[in-house]
């Protein structure tokens, strides 16, 4: 069964070898399909135009964090109660989503998020999850919450989340300052086993430790910035 009430909102960097067959089956789905070209330097938005989704450009890259953001505020404009962020590269499984709607829907949360420490992971290696663990520590301190997983692309939210949600952080330092919002606002939240795919082309695209670290640092000096 379609389902009318949901927007799916899709980041989109350079993803032009996989994004065609996220998008379909995702539609298999959904009717709302919203992709953010994040300045793509390849054929990312033609892959998009060949399908049923809506394409928004942005003229240069700025980031997953204002991708989401500017997703956001389209899908806000669509008849819709309930909104997924959903990563690019193919590493989600729709069945997830499918559950976390129906907890958010059922349970009255206002917030699901994803977690691959509940749930499965296929092809990470031992340095990742080291990282992902200090991760999760760093930004459960930071915060004040209470999770398993803090960079995790999959999350469910109702319309009172989408429209109190204000994303600043261009880059991958989002997903730190959107656990940040939860707190601040007591937004309702679980999180829900997911299933995480690390493929060769997804490993190939991922976050390093570097840069890990950078997204530590921008963190902080956000905090200090208040």
């Amino acid at each position: 069964m379609m389902n009318n009430h949901t927007a799916i909102i899709v980041p989109v960097y350079n993803e032009a070898e996989v994004i065609g067959g996220v998008i379909k089956s995702l539609l298999k789905h959904f009717r709302y399909v919203i992709c953010v070209n994040d300045g793509s330097k390849d054929n990312s938005s033609r892959e998009i135009l060949k399908t049923k989704a809506y394409l928004i450009n942005h003229s240069i890259n700025m980031g997953q964090g204002a991708a989401l953001q500017t997703g956001m505020e389209f899908a806000r404009l669509l008849p819709v109660d309930y909104f997924i962020t959903f990563d690019a590269d193919g590493q989600h499984d729709i069945k997830d989503v499918m559950n976390m709607l129906g907890e958010l829907q059922k349970n009255k949360y206002d917030i699901i998020l994803g977690s691959r420490f509940l749930g499965h992971t296929a092809g990470i290696n031992k340095m990742k999850i080291r990282t992902l663990k200090l991760a999760v520590k760093f930004s459960n301190l930071t915060t004040g919450l209470k999770l398993t997983d803090t960079h995790n692309g999959l999350r469910a939210f109702n319309r009172h989340v989408a429209e109190t949600m204000r994303i600043t952080m261009p880059d991958m330092a989002h997903a730190s300052e959107i656990l940040g919002i939860i707190a601040k606002n007591k937004f309702r939240y679980k999180e829900m086993p997911v299933t995480i795919k690390y493929t060769e082309y997804s490993k190939r695209k991922g976050q390093s430790v570097t840069n890990a670290v950078n997204i530590a640092f921008d963190i902080i000096l956000g905090k200090l910035k208040k």
